[in-house]
């Protein structure tokens, strides 16, 4: 059986070989999911407060041009607010903005299309940050099960986009040390990873238990600057620490 991690759509998002070729990857994923929007945005903050702002996304050009997408509405924008602050998921529509008293922002994108949707975003080190984000133009709730595999096919995508993000608008990262070499385990249970396998399977697989397995999946993100094991799986493939 193929691995969510080794999924189709996840390898050509990685190998994406320029930035149209990168829009049209997130665009036929976002379309596979049954979302009509998506974005990627990449944000690289700099001493003394500045931060560039890298945006691929197939949103209307319409509302890219209108006062809904102003900046100064950016601080009022919960779903934004959450992206900035935290590394959770969230599945946002029309209540998420009344909650917070931005009804009015609602109003004025839901006239393009943005009605509900999901996002995430990875904080990782030296100030980079990755968002990606599926919008669609419905209000129906979809079930707790398909929500909860949709929201986690998200945050694998989004470990594989941002590596690509990173390569393709040249974010310059610290080459690995050779002095935090990977052990022999923490190989093992990052190409477990890699196939899919969860904490459990893996300490079953390396004849250890689950909290040793964990406990190796740890080392490796420490080793590798990584918030989670897959990107410490895609860092130690990339680096050529793991072969597939």
């Amino acid at each position: 059986m193929t691995s969510t991690m080794l999924r189709e759509e996840f390898q050509t998002v990685l190998a994406a070989t320029s930035v149209e070729d990168f829009r049209g990857q997130l665009v036929r994923y976002a379309h596979q999911a049954g979302f009509e929007f998506v974005g990627g945005m990449l944000v690289i903050d700099h001493d003394g407060g500045r931060s560039d702002f890298i945006n691929v996304d197939n949103m209307p050009e319409a509302y890219r041009n209108g006062a809904g997408c102003l900046a100064s509405n950016y601080r009022r924008d919960p779903l934004m607010q959450h992206c900035k602050r935290s590394s959770l998921p969230i599945v946002w529509d029309q209540s998420t903005y009344v909650r917070d008293g931005a009804a009015d922002l609602w109003e004025d994108q839901a006239a393009y299309g943005y009605r509900s949707g999901m996002a995430v975003t990875l904080h990782l080190p030296l100030g980079i940050h990755f968002m990606m984000g599926l919008d669609c133009n419905r209000h129906g709730q979809i079930s707790d099960p398909e929500l909860r595999a949709r929201v986690a096919d998200l945050q694998l995508y989004a470990t594989h986009a941002c590596e690509t993000a990173q390569r393709l608008f040249g974010v310059h990262k610290p080459e690995h040390d050779p002095m935090c070499a990977l052990s022999t385990r923490e190989v093992e249970a990052l190409k477990w990873t890699m196939e899919g396998k969860t904490a459990w399977e893996v300490g079953m697989l390396l004849n250890v238990a689950e909290r040793t397995a964990n406990k190796h999946l740890q080392n490796a993100m420490q080793k590798l600057d990584a918030l989670t094991k897959h990107q410490a799986a895609l860092k130690a493939l990339r680096l050529g620490l793991l072969s597939l």
